[in-house]
């Protein structure tokens, strides 16, 4: 029989975090990141793992919570091993990284995702072009280097990277 446990992620967890990443990456479905990224955002993270009978523990999934303002945060890089798909990783995952936003004092938070169906049933909704941001506000997440912040924007310079993934929000 094997448990699944969430915990924060550690630097030696960068790798196989990757790992669980290239799929992903090799689909589109993501963005490449090289490793220096993961180790400056690992605090971000949480992982589940997967503690098998014997002892010994395997990383079945990944994700972020990026903090782009005041009262936004971001869902990030959101894998699930394909072997355990279908066992609630992806659904622990975000629960966790919802209450840790509201814990730091998020008010919402934004996905850029092509499981749709997987984030409605979590409770987003998908963005309307018109989502109010005020002026003050945007004027300094355009100073922003983050693509997290452009993709929440919406901004031209990332529709490369977005094409076909869907934008999305909770509000807490």
């Amino acid at each position: 029989m094997t448990n699944l446990r969430m915990r924060p992620a550690r630097t030696s967890d960068v790798h196989e975090i990757r790992r669980l990443v290239a799929p992903y990456v090799t689909s589109g479905a993501l963005i490449s990141k090289d490793a220096v990224e993961y180790f400056e955002s690992i605090q971000e993270f949480m992982v589940v793992e997967d503690l098998e009978a014997h002892g010994s523990a395997r990383l079945i999934g990944c994700g972020a919570l990026h903090i782009l303002w005041e009262d936004l945060g971001e869902i990030r890089t959101l894998a699930a091993d394909e072997r355990a798909r279908g066992r609630g990783v992806g659904r622990m995952l975000v629960q966790s990284l919802l209450e840790r936003a509201r814990g730091i004092g998020v008010d919402r938070v934004f996905c850029l995702t092509f499981e749709v169906e997987f984030f409605r049933r979590m409770g987003f909704e998908i963005m309307s072009n018109q989502e109010t941001i005020d002026h003050e506000v945007f004027a300094e997440l355009l100073r922003s280097h983050d693509e997290g912040v452009a993709e929440f924007l919406d901004l031209a310079r990332v529709k490369p990277n977005t094409l076909g993934n869907t934008r999305m929000l909770r509000h807490l």
